[in-house]
């Protein structure tokens, strides 16, 4: 994982792809369309992020329990200084 700002779309898409075992990560990095607003850190990159993912962990799981899924995947991403701010999930 990256330090500091800049978290990408990729590395995103790489935890996914390993702790999901995801037959279909696409993570697209929509910073740039939130500068000036809460939670961006000013680069226009690594806050804002919309994942569509499909698992075969996500089988007889309500929609909650695949979110949470994806959030754990990605918790230190989430939790720390200046990391994912923003978090779309659309999960197949």
């Amino acid at each position: 994982m990256s330090e500091g700002t800049g978290i990408t779309a990729e590395e995103l898409r790489e935890r996914l792809q390993e702790r999901l075992a995801a037959t279909l990560v696409e993570v697209v990095d929509e910073s740039a369309a939130h500068l000036g607003h809460a939670g961006q850190d000013g680069t226009g990159a690594g806050t804002h992020f919309r994942v569509r993912i499909a698992s075969p962990l996500f089988a007889g799981k309500a929609k909650v329990a695949r979110h949470r899924l994806v959030y754990d995947a990605l918790r230190d991403y989430i939790a720390r200084d200046r990391g994912v701010h923003a978090l779309a999930i659309e999960t197949l």
